[in-house]
C-alpha cells in the first residue's frame, strides 16, 4: 500500500478513535514523553540557551527517531502500517478531551457555579482562575478552544501529512516541550528559548490552516476574514493571533483584553472589537466550530497526501 493511502486510512481511523474514546485516563503516551523530557531536563538544565537547545534536540530527535524506527519495522505489512498511523494519530490528537473540558466548564457556568468553573479552568489553560468572573472564564475557554484546535488537532494532522508517523510524534513532542519549558519564567527564560522558537516554527502552517478553515466553516466567513486580516498581527503570539482572530470573527465575539498568567497581568489588544462579549452559550459554539475545523483539516491533509502520492 502506498504511503499516502496508509496515512489516509490511519489518520481517519485515529481521529475516529479520538472522537469515540478521547484520551486515556492513565498511561497516555504524551504524559510518558513528558516524564522522559523532565528526566532529561534534570541532567541537562543550565541557565543557558545552548543547553536548552540540546535538551530540545534530544527530546524531539528521540521522538522523531522512535517514530521513524517503528514505521520502518511495520512497513512490510499494510495492516500494521495503518494501525501504527492510527495509534500515533490517536495519541497526539486531543480534540475530544479539549471539547470535554470546555463543555464541563460551560455546564458549571450555566448552573451558576463559578467556583466549580474556576476549579476546572486549569485543566484547559494556564490562566489565573481566581482573577476571572463568569464572563472572563467563558472568554478564556473560547480562546483556549481556538488555540488548542490548532495545537492539538490541526497542527498534528498537517505534520502527519508531511512526515507520517515521525511527523505526528515530532510535532507533539515540540508542542509538549513548549508547554513544559517554553514560558518566560525565571527558570526557563533562556533554557526554554529553543523549545519556544521551534514551537513557533512547527505551529506556523497549522495555525494558518486553522484560520482558513475557521473562516470557511464559521457562521460569519466575511467577519472571520476581516478579523484575521486586521487583528491577528496585534496578538503577541505569531500563531495564536490568526487562530484567535479568525475564531472571534467566525463566532462574532470579542477576544483578547486583560488576562493573568501565573500572577503576571497582560493587557492584550482586543480581537474583533465589533463582536459581542463572550457568553456561556458561545463555549458550545466554539466547540462545534473546533470539531468542524478538525474534520476539514483531516480532509485537507489526506487530499494533499494523495495528490503528492500520485505525482510521485
Amino acid at each position: 500500500m502506498r504511503a499516502d493511502r496508509v496515512f489516509a486510512y490511519g489518520a481517519a481511523a485515529g481521529l475516529l478513535g479520538d472522537l469515540l474514546l478521547g484520551d486515556p485516563r492513565r498511561g497516555h503516551p504524551v504524559a510518558a514523553f513528558g516524564r522522559g523530557a523532565g528526566a532529561v531536563e534534570q541532567v541537562l538544565w543550565r541557565d543557558h540557551r545552548g543547553w536548552g537547545a540540546l535538551h530540545t534536540a534530544v527530546c524531539v530527535g528521540g521522538a522523531v527517531s522512535a517514530g521513524a524506527l517503528a514505521a520502518s519495522l511495520v512497513r512490510p505489512s499494510r495492516t500494521a502500517s495503518v494501525a501504527l498511523t492510527a495509534a500515533a494519530t490517536w495519541a497526539v490528537v486531543g480534540g475530544t478531551s479539549l471539547a470535554r473540558e470546555a463543555r464541563s466548564i460551560g455546564r458549571a457556568l450555566e448552573a451558576g457555579d463559578v467556583e466549580a468553573a474556576r476549579a476546572r479552568l486549569p485543566h484547559l489553560c494556564g490562566r489565573d482562575p481566581q482573577a476571572l468572573d463568569a464572563d472572563g472564564i467563558a472568554r478564556a475557554v473560547v480562546e483556549s478552544v481556538a488555540e488548542n484546535t490548532s495545537d492539538a488537532v490541526v497542527g498534528a494532522l498537517v505534520w502527519g501529512a508531511v512526515g507520517g508517523v515521525p511527523g505526528l510524534l515530532g510535532f507533539r513532542a515540540v508542542n509538549t516541550l513548549d508547554a513544559m519549558v517554553g514560558h518566560k519564567s525565571a527558570r526557563y527564560r533562556r533554557f526554554g528559548w529553543a523549545a519556544a522558537r521551534l514551537d513557533d516554527l512547527a505551529g506556523w502552517p497549522g495555525a494558518r490552516l486553522t484560520a482558513v478553515l475557521a473562516t470557511v466553516a464559521g457562521d460569519d466567513p466575511r467577519g472571520a476574514a476581516r478579523a484575521w486580516r486586521t487583528d491577528a498581527s496585534k496578538h503577541p503570539s505569531p500563531n495564536a493571533g490568526p487562530v484567535e482572530a479568525s475564531f472571534a470573527g467566525a463566532l462574532g465575539v470579542r477576544l483578547g483584553g486583560t488576562l493573568s498568567y501565573g500572577g503576571r497581568v497582560e493587557h492584550r489588544p482586543v480581537l474583533n472589537a465589533q463582536g459581542h462579549t463572550v457568553a456561556v452559550a458561545d463555549i458550545e459554539r466554539a466547540v462545534r466550530l473546533s470539531r468542524r475545523v478538525g474534520l476539514l483539516a483531516l480532509g485537507v491533509g489526506v487530499a494533499a497526501r494523495l495528490v503528492k502520492g500520485r505525482r510521485s
